[in-house]
């Protein structure tokens, strides 16, 4: 289907048309998924086992209302995320503006680290700082002269290989399935609290499951016809990023319960480790291959994503105030992606965190991306709420129905409750 469509619908919504679709919604969850929350979810389990698989049930049907509620924005309003928290007034976009472009700026030094890590455990010749400059610019390049189509064919096959390694790993080490399946009962260990939160709001959520729609439309996807086809992507993606968080909560259960695991993206390195030390070597180098194919996918789809975002955001920033809210047909993902603003944000996420990467990614710096993320999904699942239950805004089919209202409800308490735990953080 060409991204030109605006009003044709597809030919048919069986399963099969569905699933040969299938691209936006496995982008958006893998990008989501970064080497911060394997770490957190192999933590859990270290010290937890399968006590807080629940978590995990609970944080992706968190997602996937998330998820599905960015794509029916998108495809029922004819309008843009952006162009939507413009009605809500300049503070809406004002506070997106001001976020997007610090978050930009410590997120480019973590995601640059993140994968140059693996690299430099199985190339050691070159350090961690080089080997994530190189990350990035690879990045760069790659979003800076390739486009959407070529994007997603990369981050598939990308996708791909983490999750049959990480899988993979998770069945050699050999999963307890009956606590597997108790641990469906919610539960609460001592000081487990915050590690359960952080699986339900942690995994897979960040400011990328804002740039959802946006990959709908470059799909070709623009009118409520498509509502079924977004609403399969949207849960295949989730549902495979569960599957995969699922496996690092057995690794860390069978593999490393009861032992201290430092609590960073060395932590995988860690892991890797371990396997190569009670499986031999050929076990270590598959999951490093994995490791570099989560953090590097989660590189790429901000790159492309966030980027999207930005120029989305110039474009409405620059409207007249007394200017109508533009629709999506205003809006041309071709024209996004070759802007000037798209290519600023993506030249400010590659070169200027690279002079963090000489502070060898201090302990600060982590907590600051900590508390960025925090800030962004109360922000997303509360304007959601509004404007997918406005009358003038959303038509009457689409309008959001009691069970969308209260999973949106839920997470704006979860992540709202995570913010003010990251920010206590910060301050103590």
């Amino acid at each position: 289907m060409s991204a030109d469509v605006t009003s044709e619908g597809p030919a048919t919504t069986g399963w099969r048309a569905r699933l040969t679709q299938i691209g936006p919604g496995v982008m958006a969850a893998a990008t989501g998924v970064g080497a911060g929350d394997l770490v957190a979810t192999m933590v859990a389990g270290s010290r937890y086992g399968y006590t807080l698989f629940w978590a995990v049930v609970v944080g992706t049907v968190f997602k996937l209302a998330l998820g599905e509620a960015v794509g029916r924005w998108h495809l029922s309003s004819d309008r843009t995320l952006l162009s939507g928290w413009r009605t809500l007034g300049r503070w809406a976009t004002g506070y997106f503006g001001v976020y997007v472009v610090l978050w930009g700026f410590v997120y480019g030094a973590t995601a640059m680290s993140a994968s140059a890590l693996p690299l430099n455990a199985m190339f050691p010749a070159l350090s961690v700082r080089y080997w994530a400059m190189l990350c990035g610019l690879a990045g760069l390049a790659l979003v800076w002269f390739g486009r959407y189509a070529l994007l997603e064919k990369v981050m598939t096959v990308l996708i791909g290989v983490m999750f049959v390694t990480v899988v993979a790993t998770a069945i050699l080490v050999g999963p307890n399935l009956t606590a597997l399946g108790g641990g469906l009962v919610p539960s609460l260990p001592d000081g487990s609290i915050v590690y359960a939160l952080g699986l339900m709001g942690g995994v897979g959520g960040t400011i990328t499951m804002a740039a959802y729609g946006y990959w709908t439309f470059a799909k070709g996807w623009r009118s409520p016809k498509w509502l079924p086809f977004m609403r399969t992507d949207n849960a295949t993606g989730y549902l495979t990023t569960g599957i995969f968080v699922v496996a690092m909560l057995v690794i860390g259960s069978e593999l490393l319960l009861g032992r201290r695991i430092i609590e960073g993206d060395e932590g995988l390195l860690y892991l890797a480790d371990t396997l190569a030390a009670d499986y031999g070597q050929w076990a270590r180098i598959p999951f490093l291959v994995g490791f570099l194919s989560v953090t590097f996918t989660s590189l790429i789809g901000v790159w492309n994503g966030v980027s999207l975002l930005f120029a989305d955001w110039w474009r409405t920033w620059r409207l007249p105030r007394e200017a109508k809210p533009e629709t999506a047909g205003d809006y041309t993902h071709k024209a996004g992606e070759r802007s000037t603003s798209f290519r600023l944000y993506l030249l400010w996420l590659t070169f200027p965190p690279m002079a963090l990467l000489f502070l060898d990614r201090p302990f600060q710096l982590t907590i600051i991306y900590g508390v960025l993320g925090a800030l962004f999904m109360p922000f997303l699942a509360g304007t959601l709420l509004v404007l997918l239950n406005s009358p003038t805004l959303m038509p009457a089919q689409q309008r959001s129905r009691w069970l969308s209202n209260t999973v949106l409800a839920l997470c704006l308490v979860l992540f709202v409750t995570l913010a003010v735990n990251e920010l206590v953080g910060l301050l103590t």
